[in-house]
């Protein structure tokens, strides 16, 4: 009950931070559509450990901030090699071992690969995913085995 109650505050959070409106009709509705859809997540049996995640560590939040600073050092490199003059292009595949244990685990990860630039997450497997990387530098196996090592710490646990 707890797991709705957190699920229901934070999607109504969501709500009002997107809509920005606070005429007590719209809050109404808010409020109606944001139950709905709890009724429908809990109808579904979809609230869970990993759904709502009460357990967060405090080091997610010092991942996230790192990840970030990664983007932006990634974003920075990929439009170098975007605007230079002859692309110092180098793709090509690469076989990344995973140290996730759980599901959530390795979608963070995967998800931490793609979302800096220059690099992909192609396929996920048990123990390794596949990287398609933009070139040498994207391809550092060392930096992604810290990024797996940071993600690791990042997790939900139970």
């Amino acid at each position: 009950m707890i797991r709705t109650a957190v699920l229901g505050a934070c999607l109504f959070v969501f709500w009002l931070a997107l809509s920005g409106h606070t005429t007590p009709f719209l809050l109404a509705m808010g409020v109606l559509s944001v139950l709905l859809t709890v009724v429908l997540i809990r109808r579904m049996d979809g609230i869970d450990d990993e759904t709502v995640p009460l357990q967060l560590r405090p080091r997610l939040v010092a991942y996230w901030i790192w990840l970030a600073v990664e983007i932006v050092k990634s974003n920075v490199a990929v439009s170098r090699i975007i605007l230079s003059r002859k692309p110092a292009l180098a793709q090509r595949f690469i076989l990344v071992p995973t140290s996730q244990t759980s599901d959530m685990g390795r979608v963070i990860f995967a998800n931490s690969i793609t979302l800096t630039p220059g690099t992909v997450t192609v396929e996920t497997e048990e123990r390794r995913f596949i990287v398609h990387a933009i070139n040498e530098a994207a391809a550092d196996l060392t930096a992604l085995a810290d990024m797996d090592r940071r993600a690791n710490g990042a997790e939900a646990r139970p």
